[in-house]
């Protein structure tokens, strides 16, 4: 397992910039949303930008998560399109894996967008568009976070598809960076939640 580790990361070429880019573009991605959304909430930053207008405020922000989205996979694609190809991965078992891989990956990422529509789905909770309860159908009933696990996936997929160990170790760096980020975010939108309850709570104390 070790040699094999070693031969990977030998087919890696760490001089190429794009490498490097890449690899920044996957980690400023959830950094921009999660500053931009708190600041919205504690703030209403974009709110006040759209003129107080709270859902137009909202498709934006969904929209440059989106675009940026696009601009992370361009530059994902020309990292690995940079980078040594790895014999051992590049034959028609491991396609068939890309492939079943980048569908359960889509798969999840499109049912995930439709469950929570656009505002559920893009941080529409810190803009104060709160979902009337939990939603515990597929694809949450196979994953907590299906979006950016069928995001990580896909990126697996490709980087299978291609045999390109340095797209293997940008998908390990897109795992981490969404480990990461889950752990500031489940904590912070449950927090958004429990407030409504304890409001509501308190309204019917006062009813």
């Amino acid at each position: 397992m070790a040699s094999l580790v070693n031969d990977l990361v030998n087919h890696v070429d760490f001089d190429k910039q794009s490498l490097l880019i890449s690899a920044s573009s996957i980690a400023f991605n959830p950094l921009f949303w999660n500053i931009v959304a708190r600041q919205e909430y504690r703030n209403k930053l974009l709110t006040k930008i759209f003129g107080g207008n709270s859902q137009l405020a909202c498709y934006a922000l969904a929209a440059t998560i989106f675009s940026l989205g696009i601009v992370r996979d361009l530059l994902f694609k020309q990292a690995i399109s940079d980078q040594p190809t790895y014999p051992l991965l590049d034959f028609p078992a491991v396609k068939g894996t890309a492939v079943t891989l980048f569908v359960i990956g889509n798969t999840l990422v499109v049912t995930s967008t439709w469950a929570l529509g656009i505002t559920g789905t893009f941080l529409g909770d810190y803009f104060g568009f709160l979902m009337d309860e939990m939603v515990t159908g597929f694809p949450f009933n196979v994953s907590s976070s299906p979006m950016y696990l069928g995001s990580t996936l896909s990126f697996l997929a490709t980087s299978l598809w291609y045999a390109k160990p340095a797209g293997l170790l940008l998908t390990v760096w897109v795992y981490i960076v969404y480990f990461i980020a889950l752990r500031y975010e489940d904590p912070f939108t449950a927090g958004i939640y429990a407030k409504r309850e304890q409001e509501r709570a308190a309204g019917k104390k006062k009813n």
